[in-house]
């Protein structure tokens, strides 16, 4: 926090309440022989002024020793009003007594009257500054950097300078021909020079005023800052402040898709409105995060109809209400149909087909969150395997175009339940678009995605914001990232290329270390993590252990051979899948297991199936953990 004062030099504010006492004692001791001689009979010879420096030099000695000017005014009181009355009478006295000294002209009265005008400008003047004080000199503020000295930034600063929330102290700016210069009274630093006005100023914030920057700008920006643990904000989007959304001083955090600094890739329109366009697109999972980015992609090709479909009455309200505001305020012509229903009934699902003549079906609907699924296997299994063999069936069944699975990267050589269950619905699929019939079959994998329910970014922002500890399972843990909005386009564009059968892969960039991830966040909301380097850091991260069934690493591809498609960051992994007289058998074991609530049947099964699980020997401990327990209550 600073207020506007304190960025004034002490020397200069020592200087300027030197000047304005010398001023009023020179015109109390001046006005003093006015008022008693009048004009025509004020005559001031040398003795008289000889007496004045006497004065002068005695009241600035007596403030000096008596810390006068060591007390701050806007906290002036009684009692350094009575110090300086004192004082005051003082040199008054010294007054009177160096006429006789110096043989000087002092009328008695002269300084009296001297006494009454000096208190009133000296101390009268100190406790009416105490008095009237403006606020926004004197109120705290908290103290920012703006980065960015264009347009953007100056408007910036002219709007702070009207309020009294933030002080701007200074400009940081990469273009060498504005460092040194000054913008409204704010000098313009290089980003190398934080260090130093850490040191001049202390812990500020810094606010990004390159409203119009990309992705790879904004992470270079960031990359700059975030050593330096100092909170960063963001002013909003120029879009939003040209059309009056936003006011260019209502910022926001760093979001992670800045941090991590992924440039998005323009979508292919063609590949968007395949599937959709003038069509009734149906969304399963449509309350998850997935789904609703799904279904917020959806509406903007206008089909003919959405369905969202969810078993969550709550989140399929939510996603109803959302995509209704859209609608209304866009003019457009979807009719949205919002039912709750289960995909593991497979009657339900071909009544629903039939009625709407569904011609496109986003399979979103899954249990994906690893340890949920490793403690509940009987609900995972059911949901993510039989779920998805009954709605692909009734898709068939209804003769469906398109059927697109959102898959994972958990899939790949799965160490859990969750994976493994992702992986035999892929080969579901696979064997289903074997057979003969009119529904094209496409499976899409990617890895996290940013801000899903679940995800580490919203844990870690509440575990920073709650001071902590930020818990992280492994220190080597690596995963890939992608926005939600990115995703969701991908898998739209992916659904449109397949020929049937076809397992997509999403290109998530460079994979990011998880603890790394942590440090960056916390620096950005402007703290230290806590560690042997920095044993007096804010916030400390604690190594929790990886949970049953979790990699170190995430992987997309079973095989190396991916191919290139019309879209750069879409690939086609050409993986081997099995017929589909095998995968009814294995169906069919697990029909039995589940009905028999045999969880280590199940995980037999899906081991002996030829899906590469390999789960982490804990895992299944926890499992026979849990019978035992079932056990004992039964």
């Amino acid at each position: 926090m600073v207020r506007r004062i304190d960025l004034i030099p002490s020397s200069i504010k020592l200087s300027l309440v030197l000047a304005y006492d010398l001023w009023a004692l020179g015109i109390a001791f001046y006005l003093a022989y006015l008022i008693r001689l009048g004009v025509e009979s004020l005559t001031i010879s040398w003795p008289e002024h000889l007496v004045f420096f006497i004065v002068l030099s005695a009241t600035l000695i007596l403030f000096y020793l008596f810390d006068v000017y060591n007390s701050v005014i806007r906290f002036f009181n009684a009692k350094a009003f009575l110090t300086i009355q004192f004082l005051l009478i003082i040199a008054s006295l010294t007054f009177y007594l160096s006429s006789y000294a110096f043989d000087a002209f002092v009328p008695r009265s002269v300084p009296i009257v001297f006494l009454v005008l000096a208190s009133v400008q000296i101390a009268g003047a100190r406790a009416l500054v105490s008095l009237i004080a403006k606020n926004h000199w004197f109120d705290e503020r908290e103290a920012v950097v703006i980065y960015g000295a264009s347009n953007a930034g100056r408007q910036l600063a002219h709007v702070l300078a009207q309020g009294n929330q933030y002080q701007a102290l200074a400009f940081l700016d990469e273009k060498k021909r504005y460092c040194g210069r000054n913008i409204l009274g704010l000098k313009i630093h290089s980003p190398q020079r934080i260090n130093a006005l850490l040191k001049k100023y202390g812990s500020f914030k810094v606010l990004i005023a390159i409203p119009s920057a990309d992705p790879i700008r904004l992470k270079q920006v960031l990359a700059k800052i975030e050593p330096y643990a100092l909170e960063v904000l963001m002013v909003p989007d120029m879009s939003d402040i040209i059309s009056g959304k936003r006011n260019i001083d209502e910022f926001r955090e760093v979001s992670i898709d800045e941090l991590l600094g992924r440039k998005p890739v323009q979508p292919i329109p063609a590949l968007l409105s395949a599937n959709i366009s003038d069509k009734v697109v149906l969304v399963s999972g449509a309350g998850g995060s997935i789904g609703q980015e799904l279904c917020r992609q959806i509406v903007l090709q206008n089909p003919k109809k959405l369905i969202l479909l969810d078993v969550s009455e709550a989140a399929l309200y939510q996603v109803h209400q959302e995509l209704s505001e859209t609608l209304a305020n866009s003019g457009g012509g979807t009719t949205l149909t919002p039912l709750i229903a289960n995909v593991q009934n497979g009657l339900l699902m071909t009544n629903i087909f039939t009625r709407h003549q569904v011609n496109t079906i986003y399979h979103a609907a899954a249990y994906k969150h690893v340890p949920m699924v490793e403690n509940n296997v009987i609900a995972g299994v059911s949901n993510n395997v039989l779920g998805s063999y009954e709605i692909a069936q009734a898709a068939i069944y209804c003769q469906v175009e398109t059927f697109v699975l959102i898959s994972t990267d958990k899939a790949v050589r799965p160490t859990n339940v969750m994976g493994a269950s992702k992986r035999l619905a892929e080969l579901i699929l696979q064997g289903f678009a074997q057979q003969d019939h009119h529904t094209r079959f496409v499976m899409v994998r990617f890895g996290n995605v940013l801000g899903s329910s679940g995800s580490v970014v919203p844990l870690f922002k509440k575990q920073i914001k709650q001071g902590g500890p930020i818990t992280i399972t492994h220190p080597e843990i690596i995963r890939y990232f992608m926005t939600i909005p990115e995703a969701a386009q991908l898998v739209i564009q992916a659904g449109a290329m397949g020929t049937g059968g076809d397992v997509f892969v999403l290109d998530m960039g460079k994979p990011v270390k998880i603890v790394d991830l942590a440090y960056k966040m916390a620096h950005l909301m402007g703290l230290t993590i806590k560690d042997e380097d920095n044993p007096q850091g804010d916030i400390a991260i604690q190594y929790s252990g990886l949970r049953p069934g979790e990699k170190l690493y995430e992987e997309l591809l079973i095989s190396d051979d991916a191919k290139s498609t019309q879209h750069q960051r879409i690939l086609t992994a050409n993986e081997q899948a099995i017929h589909h007289s095998a995968m009814r058998k294995i169906l069919t074991q697990l029909m039995a297991a589940i009905q028999a609530e045999d969880e280590m049947e199940i995980r037999q099964i899906l081991l002996n199936a030829p899906l590469d699980y390999q789960p982490r020997p804990q895992a299944v401990e926890q499992t026979k953990v849990n019978l035992k327990r079932s056990c004992k209550v039964a």
